[in-house]
């Protein structure tokens, strides 16, 4: 099940709808500008009631210099803690690999918001090499765990260290 809380950017909810129906999986939505804590304690229950054991629930976490963000990540965090206190929780940020310093900056601040787990990189598939996963796994000890590669459904894959330090050589 997918959980719609990136209620502030225009067409979020309409893109998490197009891959959610791509993939046969139920989404928990609710109008733009909600409550995205809201959407997630909807999911949370709408999982419970129907016997499904993955929510994957997509936030606003674009903007690590705006409190309000960061504070309605933490909120969301606080929701999930409370509603499914036993449940295993992995609490990914996604990363463009172009992202240069900015992403190690972002990756502190996401990781004391919301104690994020590890980082997913993205465009993989052009030019950019991606090296600011090196310096977040050293300085924060996070770990990437997936690696996407293009924009096609099979396209999001396992991170494999070996495969990318052999790129930079």
């Amino acid at each position: 099940m997918c959980a719609a809380a990136d209620t502030f950017r225009a067409a979020a909810t309409e893109q998490l709808t197009i891959w959610a129906d791509r993939c046969g999986v139920d989404i928990i939505k609710q109008g733009e500008g909600a409550d995205p804590a809201s959407v997630v304690f909807d999911a949370i229950n709408a999982a419970n009631a129907r016997y499904t054991d993955v929510v994957l629930v997509d936030t606003a976490g674009r903007l690590h210099n705006k409190t309000n963000l960061m504070n309605e990540l933490n909120k969301i965090d606080r929701v999930i803690k409370r509603e499914c206190p036993i449940c295993s929780k992995e609490t990914l940020l996604v990363l463009d690999a172009t992202t240069g310093q900015n992403g190690l900056i972002q990756a502190k601040q996401f990781k004391e918001a919301c104690g994020i787990t590890g980082i997913v990189l993205t465009k993989l598939d052009g030019t950019a090499k991606g090296g600011i996963a090196i310096a977040i796994a050293q300085e924060l000890g996070l770990p990437v765990k997936f690696a996407g590669v293009g924009e096609g459904i099979d396209d999001l894959r396992y991170f494999d260290a070996d495969e990318f330090v052999k790129a930079f050589i």
